[in-house]
């Protein structure tokens, strides 16, 4: 640090290894692979309905995905920011003879045995879940690029819940086979090349420790983004199993 620095009292640039171990370590606390329902869905302990309010809710993620990205690119002027990113929307919503990830989510939802337009419609979601999504669109779209770009670094921490998705779910659910996690094997994938460049992107364009530390900070939303709705899940479908009015109800539940 000079010696203005240290007088301001301005903190130290990371270095790009402290920056990497900072970003990393959110993960290693906070990502949602922890969080009791996944334990819960990865174990077959969940039973169909609770599995198919799972697919359902996070529908409403899947399909804000390619939303949050274009907002996204329509504040960057840089072109091949452009040209790398529009590739995440090309993933989601697909684009010629690729169907995309949504259409793949769409696939495993069908084969949970839930009406489509029911899914597509938003009706059953929880209420939590539609208003933790929008929250993650708008925190793409007004904060600053690099901060922006920061947040979808969760995409780090993806590829090991993905095998543990695939893994356990096929071996624990008689209901599910291997034509509906399509969307999971895909993502294995795609999740590690949109990360290495979104972390090298963060690394070239924080230039200053506050920047690098909000950086941080939007990792850690993402991945309160991504516990809350699992949060919400678990208080409407596990314990204390209090569903709201209007929300999926499956088969066989009770009134609260």
């Amino acid at each position: 640090m000079s010696e203005a620095q240290s007088q301001a009292g301005v903190a130290e640039l990371w270095s790009p290894e402290e920056f990497d171990a900072a970003i990393r370590a959110v993960g290693a606390e906070r990502y949602h692979d922890k969080h009791a329902f996944h334990k819960l869905l990865h174990g077959g302990k969940l039973d169909k309905g609770q599995v198919q309010a799972w697919a359902l809710n996070r529908y409403c993620y899947q399909e804000a995905v390619p939303r949050k990205d274009a907002s996204f690119i329509s504040r960057v002027h840089d072109r091949e920011l452009r040209r790398e990113w529009i590739r995440r929307i090309h993933d989601h919503d697909g684009l010629g003879d690729e169907p995309g990830g949504i259409e793949r989510w769409l696939i495993l939802t069908d084969g949970l045995g839930l009406d489509r337009d029911y899914v597509t419609s938003f009706r059953g979601a929880l209420p939590a879940t539609r208003h933790i999504v929008e929250s993650y669109v708008r925190f793409v779209r007004e904060q600053p690029l690099v901060v922006a770009v920061a947040s979808s670094l969760t995409e780090l921490f993806a590829p090991t819940i993905h095998r543990e998705r695939i893994a356990g779910m096929l071996e624990n659910y008689s209901f599910i086979d291997d034509s509906v996690m399509a969307y999971f094997k895909r993502r294995l994938a795609q999740a590690p090349r949109d990360s290495d460049f979104a972390l090298a992107y963060v690394k070239a364009n924080a230039k200053t420790r506050a920047e690098q530390e909000a950086c941080v900070g939007a990792v850690r939303f993402k991945c309160d983004v991504l516990w809350a709705q699992l949060d919400a899940l678990h208080h409407a479908y596990v314990t204390p199993a209090l569903i709201p009015p209007g929300a999926f109800r499956p088969a066989g539940a009770t009134s609260n």
